[in-house]
């Protein structure tokens, strides 16, 4: 039988681990700074859960997993948000505010392609129980500092709202049944430009004054408030309560920006930034980097409707969703990881002089162990080259000698395989340099 995957699934090795855990870690303790908890949802969902939730483009794309003697219709989750807002109708109880983070995988039968996987990982931050706008400046600052904490530079969240879009097509007097269409026209505004998007409308049978009417508000630019001061201005006179109310939602939401110290040039408000689930229902996010292209690598907004679908009374929550395989895919392009980024978790190799020190490498690994030491005892007697070999082959960064002269005077010698540096000390006095070397050394 030929070894092979199934097309959009991969396996990760462990040096590509290490890198993926010092992402998730970096994650770990940005959002538990922030106050947020971590959460478990199971794999698979009742399949009632999932539907109806995201839309029915969006809906083709979920795994069922029947077992075959079965009673329950399951399926793969395909997020992590609706998960959550089960979880929040199932335990009303939860104090509010409600902050989780969740980091796992999900599943999209999608058309794999460079940063987009069948079988990836989500990680999400969530403010459940608040409609203050507070929270959702919170999310965007989140997004800013992880995404800087990892050393990504290059990059903008892009702010809109779904109140305003809903209020711009009716402003500009698209037909009700017409508005899903127009959403999609206005997202593909960054591959099309201007003029594609008016013939995307037109496609989809806009009328030809309303496109016109429609180009013009999406034609608004510049910095943050003088963007919502200008679209105001424009849509003074037509009084939709839904625009103005989008609005609002974003200037509050500039205002808490400031708040927070983060930085004009990481964010900037963008009418033609749709998501494209269809449960959002006020600010939206989406981060772009702009080197290299890759689309967007965190996405997410207020979506206080969801947990109406699981309860009687619904409940407010606004929240992210981090793309880390795109993150990854870039940090890797870019070389953006740390300098000091290890290949394996083992810090210490124990090397088998022959048969009769076998028990003397033995309680030398157990040793450094207790010290605190990942230590990996190689198990055999070989050739000392061929054990340094597999150690520089696997970055172990020490290897440790266990033989007749050492074993003799209770000693150790353990070398520094980067600078070749090696010292002879007891297994307490060498575990200590080791530690001490290792300080300044990242190990993911």
């Amino acid at each position: 039988m030929e070894p092979r995957l199934p097309r959009g699934m991969r396996d990760i090795l462990p040096d590509q681990m290490m890198l993926r855990r010092y992402v998730i870690r970096t994650f770990e303790r940005i959002f538990e700074a922030y106050g947020f908890e971590p959460l478990h949802t199971p794999a698979l969902e009742l399949r009632e859960t999932l539907m109806g939730k995201y839309g029915p483009d969006a809906e083709k794309l979920i795994y069922d997993a029947q077992h075959r003697e079965g009673k329950e219709a399951l399926s793969l989750r395909y997020d992590l948000s609706v998960p959550l807002a089960r979880v929040v109708a199932m335990y009303p109880h939860l104090p509010k505010p409600f902050k989780r983070y969740q980091i796992a995988p999900v599943w999209r039968a999608e058309r794999p392609q460079k940063g987009r996987y069948r079988e990836f990982y989500q990680c999400d931050a969530d403010i459940v129980g608040t409609t203050s706008m507070a929270a959702d400046a919170e999310i965007v600052a989140l997004i800013d500092e992880a995404l800087t904490r990892l050393g990504f530079r290059n990059f903008v969240i892009l702010i809109n709202d779904r109140k305003l879009l809903a209020g711009l097509g009716r402003f500009s007097g698209v037909p009700e049944p017409l508005l899903g269409q127009l959403y999609r026209a206005i997202d593909k505004f960054d591959r099309l430009g201007m003029e594609g998007v008016q013939e995307e409308m037109r496609r989809y049978g806009i009328p030809e004054e309303v496109i016109r009417r429609m180009a013009g508000l999406l034609a608004i630019q510049g910095e943050g408030r003088e963007v919502l001061q200008a679209l105001a201005r424009e849509m003074a006179a037509a009084e939709i309560p839904e625009a103005m109310e989008g609005l609002r939602e974003l200037e509050a939401l500039l205002g808490f920006l400031d708040q927070m110290g983060v930085s004009p040039q990481h964010y900037r408000i963008s009418f033609t930034m749709v998501r494209g689930l269809e449960y959002y229902t006020g600010p939206i996010f989406e981060t772009v980097v702009t080197e290299p292209k890759i689309g967007s690598i965190t996405g997410g907004g207020r979506y206080d409707g969801l947990v109406g679908l699981f309860a009687k009374q619904s409940v407010p929550m606004t929240g992210t969703s981090f793309g880390i395989e795109r993150i990854i895919d870039v940090i890797e392009e870019l070389g953006m990881a740390p300098a000091g980024l290890r290949r394996t978790p083992v810090e210490v190799l124990v090397t088998v002089f022959d048969e009769e020190r076998m028990g003397a490498a033995i309680a030398t690994a157990r040793a450094l162990r207790q010290a605190g030491l990942n230590t990996m005892l190689y198990l055999e007697p070989r050739r000392l080259e061929a054990q340094l070999r597999y150690a520089h082959h696997k970055g172990i960064p020490f290897v440790v000698f266990v033989g007749p002269d050492e074993a003799a005077r209770g000693m150790i010698t353990a070398r520094a395989m980067d600078t070749g540096e090696q010292r002879t000390l007891p297994v307490a006095e060498a575990a200590r340099w080791i530690r001490s070397a290792l300080g300044g050394s990242n190990g993911g």
